[in-house]
């Protein structure tokens, strides 16, 4: 049971982080609009420093709720009747027309997978609930070889084709089914940000299961400042505390969700190539980018590359990255240039 809440509390935990680090010596409820609440199998927090004299509260909290809950509808994997769902369960292998919006998402995690060479792959949902942390089967054991090898033929990127042309999906494996947790919250923060923008407001932080986007400045008329928090299995530490705006920011670690069996350590965090759950020594990525749902991608495609070959990808493809690797001496910190600089201009 302990394991489960670990699991579903994860994006609450790092929220509760930088609201509660003494970023910020203004209280939360002190900021004109703040509005929170459960979605996407996790929670939202919003608060915008300064609200329009046109702006209604209560309508703008209307036009958030409906947002998320329509892109809840197009993309959850909870909700049985998402078009997500039904796309999942249907045992065809014909194109599929589908919505603009679910074309978005399925277009963008197709193309971080092609850049990750396999690394982010949205059709892993099945080997992730073999291993035991999906939404409900709970495993304290590792699953047998044959059975990984088994849903790993049935896996693959590579098996969802899309056509940009008539906005259609095309399984070549009938029973392919994907599980788009790791970009749909980023994705959906940049649709909040999106409805808020329209209504005139310019500062803002937008946060969803611990993927935030960020612009202008906090009550104080400064940039937000946001905690990186330590990969310790057992106590909340900070690690960094940067000051940044006008940016998305998702992070992803394999310290939190995990089982352990014969002394071994098994992460949540399953490579879509192998079948497994990471091995390497990174614990903790920090992307920074210009939409929440690709800096979202990026964290978890990083994360299965480990320290080495995820640092090389971020250079190539020019991220802003901060990695915390785990040694024989403690915590190791490693970030691209494009992070410092970033980090440093903003202080």
């Amino acid at each position: 049971m302990l394991q489960k809440l670990f699991k579903r509390g994860l994006g609450f935990c790092l929220m509760l982080v930088f609201l509660l680090s003494g970023c910020e010596s203004i209280a939360p409820q002190q900021y004109p609009f703040v509005y929170s609440g459960p979605i996407m199998g996790t929670s939202f927090s919003i608060k915008a420093s300064h609200i329009p004299e046109q702006v209604n509260l209560e309508n703008l909290q209307q036009l958030i709720l409906v947002r998320l809950q329509a892109i809840n509808q197009r993309m959850s994997t909870y909700l049985k009747d998402s078009e997500l769902s039904l796309l999942n369960i249907l045992p065809s292998t014909e194109p599929q027309i589908i919505s603009d919006e679910l074309y978005t998402v399925l277009d963008a995690a197709q193309n971080i997978s092609q850049l990750s060479a396999g690394a982010f792959d949205i059709t892993v949902g099945p080997l992730v609930n073999l291993w035991g942390f999906g939404p409900d089967i709970m495993l304290s054991e590792a699953p047998k070889p044959e059975a990984i090898k088994q849903l790993l033929a049935q896996s693959g990127y590579a098996k969802l084709q899309l056509n940009n042309q008539d906005l259609t999906v095309t399984k070549t494996l009938a029973s392919l089914s994907m599980d788009l947790s790791g970009l749909a919250k980023g994705y959906a923060v940049d649709q909040v940000a999106k409805v808020l923008e329209e209504q005139g407001i310019k500062d803002y932080l937008v946060e969803i299961g611990g993927e935030i986007r960020l612009k202008g400045n906090n009550l104080q008329g400064k940039k937000w400042r946001i905690a990186i928090e330590k990969p310790t299995i057992n106590k909340r530490e900070l690690e960094k505390v940067i000051a940044i705006t006008d940016i998305a920011m998702a992070t992803s670690g394999d310290y939190r969700n995990f089982f352990e069996q014969d002394g071994q350590r098994f992460s949540h965090t399953i490579d879509p190539r192998t079948g497994y759950p990471i091995t390497h020594k990174l614990a903790s990525v920090t992307v920074l980018t210009e939409t929440c749902m690709l800096a979202d991608a990026w964290a978890t495609a990083l994360m299965v590359l480990g320290p080495e070959a995820a640092y090389n990808v971020a250079e190539q493809q020019q991220l802003a990255v901060f990695f915390i690797i785990k040694t024989a001496q403690g915590f190791v910190e490693r970030a691209t240039p494009l992070f410092t600089d970033y980090t440093k201009v903003k202080q």
